[in-house]
């Protein structure tokens, strides 16, 4: 694979073997035969590449919010703070306290 014109990534967090320690031999294998390991995100992220591509914002969004823990909570809150966009919870009655 060095000896190609090609980069070579491969989804690591989107593969697997028979055990972890099966997959963890599979990815240095890869690794010493010159593949950058990435995730999903990053794969995702790449494809949107700026946040000024509207067509696939929204998706986008989505599929961070719902999926990528505690990177999906910041961009829940900036969607929702910064942009105003709707909260996607209902809040109850608030018990306090209570504003001035």
């Amino acid at each position: 694979m060095k000896d190609a014109d090609y980069e070579f990534y491969m989804v690591a967090d989107a593969s697997g073997g028979t055990s972890m320690e099966a997959h963890k031999y599979a990815m240095d294998r890869m690794v010493q035969a010159g593949v950058v390991p990435v995730t999903w995100q990053q794969v995702l992220l790449e494809w949107q590449r700026d946040w000024a591509r509207k067509e696939t914002y929204d998706a986008v969004i989505a599929i961070v919010q719902e999926h990528s823990g505690a990177y999906g909570m910041g961009v829940d809150y900036a969607y929702t703070h910064i942009h105003k966009a709707p909260e996607r919870v209902q809040h109850g009655k608030r018990v306090g306290p209570n504003p001035a």
